[in-house]
């Protein structure tokens, strides 16, 4: 796994410091500060009913389209030592048919989850492809619907996991409007995930959410992103919960 991971961060700097010298782009840095009062990770509970606090660093690879997300995840409440992980998320993003109405924003990439508390090898530690589509013109009046599907496997053979492995596949349609006089358009979203066998879980629709969610710009390159979520299980495999409703807040600085 740690060959893999090395061998992809290897490539993505060796592409930057090919870009740097032929265009002389700045390297992209954004810290990402994130409490949710319940973590909702493709609508399973992640911590029960405790809340989570992320903290993230995405450094873009001077403006290639190449990047690395680090995050490392734990719950706001004693009990989940066990769960706390970081996830290393190389990624590939840009757009095509620029212009067209049916341009397409894409970004692709790879995470390892790892668990820190535990032996990888028993601690559900996996390999996660992401596949994220937007078409930002497609629809008049300001929707924007997007696709995103995820793969998730075990890192290793002879791993506690061995059999979790499928598919989830997210679809979601977001609105912006300015209709409430705010510095930045207040965001609308609906979200539907489809399981596809990932966990042993279900192959049927597994959850509904709705959110709503803004930005407010502090200084210059200092922001606070709250939101409000909620959620609608359509399968018990999923979670045992039929109405959950929680709040993310994050503060993003980006360099």
């Amino acid at each position: 796994m740690s060959k893999k991971i090395l061998l992809v961060t290897v490539i993505l700097l060796s592409t930057a410091n090919f870009a740097l010298a032929n265009e002389g782009k700045k390297l992209g840095v954004t810290l990402d500060l994130t409490y949710t009062s319940k973590w909702l990770t493709k609508g399973v509970e992640g911590y029960k009913s405790s809340g989570g606090f992320f903290k993230t660093i995405d450094v873009d690879f001077y403006g290639t389209g190449f990047g690395l997300k680090t995050t490392h995840r734990n719950a706001t409440s004693s009990g989940f030592v066990d769960k706390q992980r970081f996830d290393f998320r190389p990624y590939y993003k840009g757009k095509l048919f620029d212009g067209k109405s049916y341009a397409t924003n894409y970004n692709i990439g790879v995470g390892y989850e790892y668990y820190t508390g535990l032996d990888r090898r028993r601690a559900g530690t996996t390999f996660e492809w992401v596949f994220n589509f937007s078409w930002p013109n497609i629809l008049p009046g300001g929707f924007t619907p997007c696709y995103i599907a995820h793969y998730e496997y075990p890192a290793g053979s002879g791993y506690d996991n061995r059999k979790v492995t499928g598919w989830v596949h997210r679809f979601l349609l977001a609105y912006d409007t300015n209709a409430f006089n705010l510095p930045n358009p207040v965001r609308f979203t609906t979200e539907v995930g489809y399981y596809d066998g990932l966990g042993n879980k279900v192959h049927d629709w597994g959850y509904f959410t709705a959110g709503v969610s803004t930005k407010f710009k502090i200084t210059e390159n200092l922001a606070f992103v709250p939101g409000l979520y909620h959620q609608v299980t359509l399968d018990e495999a999923i979670s045992k919960h039929k109405d959950i409703t929680y709040t993310m807040l994050s503060m993003k600085y980006k360099f």
